[in-house]
């Protein structure tokens, strides 16, 4: 007799409702867009942790996938341009930067400032008509391959990308990282519950700052104490940990 084949993981979907969700994107794409205007001439040709980008690249990039979620014509553009150059999401990335590449930093502010609030309508408007539906592509967080529900692509993903990358241009210029309980800490809780779900492993944590927390589940499990940004990060893949931190989590 034949063994039946192990069920299929569920494709992930997104924990948050979607008005929290679109609250969170809106004010995101605020405080980038703030964070960047705040930037000398100087500041935008400085390196930031992601390999071979300087501010102005990682703020290119912000753009291109906020341009590609206000207009469907550009989103196909880009999917176009980017299986050309052998798929996934690097090639998407360096789409988006070749795409601007002529632009300095003004232009890219008065251009996201722009596109920002059709991204957020398009995101919505995307997730409502087919946010349940699975991605073609299996997506890779760390080690693990798995399917993702396009709801959690556009009401999480692309949120959490467009804070890291704020996180990102504030450590590569010195800047101040505006954090409040309001906003960062829900979408830091959200990325803690995320945490603990793909772990499944009992756990303290305590997560300090303006966007922190104390979150717990089980007994006897690992004591974890860190700044919350910092936490981000490390699950993010900027950084490292021992244990349960080892557990990545996509932004």
């Amino acid at each position: 007799m034949t063994a039946p084949a192990p069920a299929r993981p569920r494709p992930r979907s997104a924990a948050l409702d979607r008005d929290t969700a679109y609250r969170l994107a809106a004010t995101e794409y605020e405080r980038m867009l703030a964070a960047l205007r705040d930037l000398d001439a100087a500041d935008w040709s400085r390196a930031t942790e992601c390999p071979g980008w300087d501010v102005r690249a990682m703020a290119a990039h912000v753009l291109g996938m906020a341009e590609m979620a206000a207009s469907i014509r550009e989103m196909a553009r880009q999917n176009r341009l980017a299986a050309k150059a052998g798929g996934g999401i690097d090639a998407l990335t360096g789409v988006q930067v070749r795409t601007h590449a002529d632009l300095d930093g003004a232009a890219i502010v008065a251009r996201l400032d722009s596109t920002a609030s059709r991204a957020l309508r398009g995101r919505r408007r995307m997730s409502r008509a087919v946010g349940r539906v699975r991605l073609p592509e299996e997506q890779v967080t760390g080690p693990v391959r798995e399917y993702w529900r396009i709801g959690f692509l556009l009401d999480v993903v692309l949120t959490r990308d467009v804070w890291m990358h704020r996180v990102d241009v504030s450590r590569a210029t010195g800047r101040d990282l505006e954090l409040t309980s309001g906003h960062d800490g829900v979408l830091v809780a959200d990325v803690v519950a995320e945490w603990a779900q793909r772990h499944g492993r009992p756990y303290r944590l305590v997560l300090t700052g303006p966007a922190g927390g104390d979150w717990s589940s089980g007994s006897d499990g690992e004591q974890l104490q860190l700044d919350a940004v910092e936490f981000c990060r490390v699950l993010s893949g900027r950084g490292s940990g021992p244990g349960l931190l080892g557990q990545q989590v996509p932004f």
